[in-house]
């Protein structure tokens, strides 16, 4: 078992902070006039081979949004099943343009390979939230999300 604790940045910080992302961001502005440099901030908080899969790990990022904040619409790796609980705050989402759903703390939601996350944001404009993302991928994936092309 491995367990990550860093305040520096990592290759996760591409994660959020891709240098295309604020550009992505204010093209598609995610229907929120939500302002271009405002990203949660996304850590690896846990990363584990699974003994019994061979090529597959579990990655656990914990995303801590600002009021305000929002990443922009993004895919992650085809090989990525993801479960996702909202631990503090109230998130709103939609994967495949389906409708926005608005999660708050202590309710969960799940991402199917190769979806695409269109919506991704703090529902509050003056209260923080945290969502801890669940990741079973394959073991060498680096890059665990990917803005959308506009």
């Amino acid at each position: 078992m491995k367990r990550i604790q860093t305040s520096e940045p990592n290759k996760l910080s591409r994660f959020i902070y891709a240098p295309i992302v604020c550009a992505v961001v204010a093209i598609l502005g995610v229907g929120s006039g939500m302002a271009a440099d405002k990203h949660p901030k996304a850590t690896l908080v846990y990363e584990h081979a699974l003994p019994n899969v061979p090529g597959k790990s579990i990655k656990a990022v914990l995303v801590e949004y600002g009021p305000g904040d929002a990443s922009p619409g993004h895919t992650h790796p085809k090989s990525a099943f993801i479960y996702a609980t909202v631990l503090e705050g109230a998130i709103r989402t939609s994967v495949n343009n389906g409708p926005v759903v608005t999660y708050r703390a202590g309710q969960n939601f799940s991402e199917m390979p190769g979806d695409r996350h269109t919506v991704d944001e703090n529902a509050s404009k003056t209260e923080a939230a945290k969502l801890l993302a669940v990741f079973v991928v394959d073991t060498d994936e680096k890059e665990l999300l990917t803005p959308l092309e506009k």
